[in-house]
């Protein structure tokens, strides 16, 4: 195992425990929470659309042409419409219960 995967796995076994620690004292866990309770390599919404608009902002700053940058802003709205089928998946099978 690579040195970065074991500190990827460490920094993954110490945010699920302080997310199962503010759990346990009854108090809200961020978004991803429940993803990153049940599905340990997954790369989730926020993170990737974060690491995506830092790209456009280096793109900007570089001087990208504009069908790149069209490009990468699509991939954008795509993160961010997934992240919202996500969220309303959430909230019916919450209501379901």
């Amino acid at each position: 195992m690579s040195d970065a995967k074991r500190k990827r796995n460490v920094l993954y076994v110490k945010l699920k425990l302080e997310i199962l620690q503010k759990l346990d004292n009854g108090e809200s866990a961020s978004n991803d929470a429940e993803d990153i309770l049940n599905e340990e390599n997954t790369v989730f919404h926020s993170a990737t659309l974060q690491s995506v608009e830092t790209l456009l902002d280096y793109m900007g700053q570089r001087g990208f042409d504009y069908s790149d940058i069209t490009a990468v802003r699509k991939i954008c709205v795509n993160i961010q419409e997934m992240n919202k089928q996500q969220e309303q998946k959430r909230i019916t099978d919450f209501l379901k219960q």
